[in-house]
């Protein structure tokens, strides 16, 4: 219930856009699709499942073939004997089933499971961070290119400024002075517009390197679900949904097995064993018969009574594992506690600054609609207007970058209660990935013979021609498109 609340709506507000611009929405799915860090922790997963075969492989029967062929070169002493010197070809086929191990699979089984579940969340963990990046790229393109149209409009009105005040000293009625500061903000101007630039472009090109894509014309935001109004409330739901918490608690529970495993080492194993071998002697023999044919079964006890030490080690060492598992479940749980408690910070200090600068904004609006008033009638200098001018600038920056942190924060906020994944984003590009299905595919896989193809890589290249070295061949395998 905790971990549902208000994420229908956010799912509902991400669908909503405007056709003719790229939404919030659509960069998110883009990144779900191509963005490599996602795909890479999805095979990363994959590799995590194969360990449940291979743990249920050790208690499956074994089947080992053999196949012989040899000839005597010489024979001396009581070793001679009437008849051939071969060739003999032999084969034979023993089957193993083991009946008890300890324990040793059963814990190997379930350690790998865990480790599955640890890999799932940790894929989730991963998800979210990918999309708190995404929506922080998204934000700080909107963000730079809001400042960049405020700058390039501060220039245009700057050189009106500057075009009435050298009118002005022509007639006599401004010094030199006055058309010197105005010269001087305009440069300053146009200085701090290149930098908004740069700064613009910096963000376009870390959108292209998270969404896969350029960022064309972006949509406002979606407004954000409805979030906790404390950060005890944050915490208590970011400690029950975080997905680095689930999957470092999972990940100490593997260990626990572990140690269980290693013990294993100290009791006997049996198995059960039926052979069969047969032997042809290809260059006849004058005394017997030329073939031969055995079958035995059995049951095989391996009863360890002295190892020099190694299973007592290898139980020191899983213990020591668990104790360091168990350490990194506090680590965890301390840094979760940390980023839920200072998103939540962030956030709320977002809030009361977008609501302090939308005065800010306003008032330096009237301030410079009167600062200009009363400079036609001389009671204020053009140093006075244009500081005014500086200070509605500065204020307007400042609005903007507060609504840019206030949705970052926000998100920070869903990201660390664990609920900016794809399933809470109602992310509809496609079939969302769904982690279990390779699981279910494989964790049961009996052939020894089962395999997969290569490997199609997913993600986009944002590599374009024009960058593209000429005699750069693409990398082999490489076969994501180029965006």
């Amino acid at each position: 219930m905790i971990r549902h609340l208000g994420l229908s709506a956010l799912g509902v507000l991400l669908l909503a856009g405007t056709a003719s611009a790229d939404t919030l929405r659509e960069a998110l799915v883009s990144t779900y699709q191509t963005n490599p860090t996602i795909n890479a922790q999805r095979e990363s997963l994959r590799a995590t499942d194969a360990n449940v075969a291979i743990a249920r492989a050790a208690g499956r029967p074994q089947v080992i073939g053999t196949v012989g062929v040899n000839r005597d070169l010489t024979r001396s002493g009581i070793l001679v004997q009437p008849g051939s010197k071969g060739p003999v070809i032999s084969g034979g086929v023993d089957l193993s089933v083991p009946l008890f191990q300890g324990g040793r699979v059963r814990n190997s089984i379930a350690a790998a499971r865990t480790r599955v579940e640890a890999g799932q969340a940790t894929l989730r963990a991963v998800e979210g961070d990918v999309f708190t990046e995404s929506v922080a790229a998204y934000m700080d393109v909107i963000r730079d290119r809001s400042i960049v149209e405020l700058n390039e409009n501060q220039i245009r009105v700057l050189t009106t400024n500057l075009e009435a005040t050298r009118d002005r000293f022509e007639i006599g009625d401004v010094t030199r002075t006055d058309v010197a500061q105005s010269e001087a903000r305009l440069s300053l101007a146009r200085s701090n517009l290149a930098t908004a630039q740069a700064t613009l472009a910096r963000s376009e090109e870390n959108y292209r390197r998270v969404v896969g894509r350029r960022p064309d014309t972006l949509a406002p935001p979606p407004p954000l679900p409805p979030l906790p109004t404390n950060a005890e409330e944050a915490v208590r739901i970011a400690l029950v949904n975080n997905p680095d918490v689930i999957a470092v608690v999972r990940q100490a529970q593997a260990a626990g097995l572990d140690v269980r495993t290693a013990r294993a080492d100290r009791l006997p194993t049996v198995s059960g064993v039926l052979a069969g071998d047969y032997v042809n002697s290809v260059g006849g023999n004058t005394i017997g018969p030329n073939t031969g044919t055995q079958t035995s079964i059995g049951v095989n006890t391996r009863i360890p009574l002295y190892q020099g030490g190694l299973p007592a080690a290898r139980i020191r060492q899983a213990q020591a594992f668990e104790g360091q598992a168990l350490e990194q479940v506090i680590g965890t749980e301390r840094a979760v506690v940390a980023n839920t408690r200072s998103a939540f910070a962030a956030y709320d200090a977002s809030q009361r600054a977008i609501q302090s600068n939308q005065i800010a904004v306003q008032a330096n609006e009237l301030a410079l609609e009167g600062a200009r008033a009363e400079r036609t009638v001389g009671t204020r200098t053009v140093l006075e207007v244009l500081n005014a001018e500086q200070e509605l600038l500065q204020s307007q920056v400042a609005l903007v970058t507060a609504r840019r942190d206030n949705y970052v924060a926000g998100f920070q906020l869903l990201n660390a209660m664990g609920q900016a994944e794809a399933d809470d984003l109602g992310l509809e590009g496609g079939p969302l990935y769904d982690p279990m299905g390779n699981y279910r595919r494989v964790a049961g896989e009996w052939n020894d013979w089962a395999g997969e193809g290569r490997h199609t890589v997913r993600s986009t290249r944002t590599v374009t021609p024009a960058e593209q070295p000429p005699a750069q061949a693409p990398a082999q395998g490489v076969t994501g498109p180029t965006r």
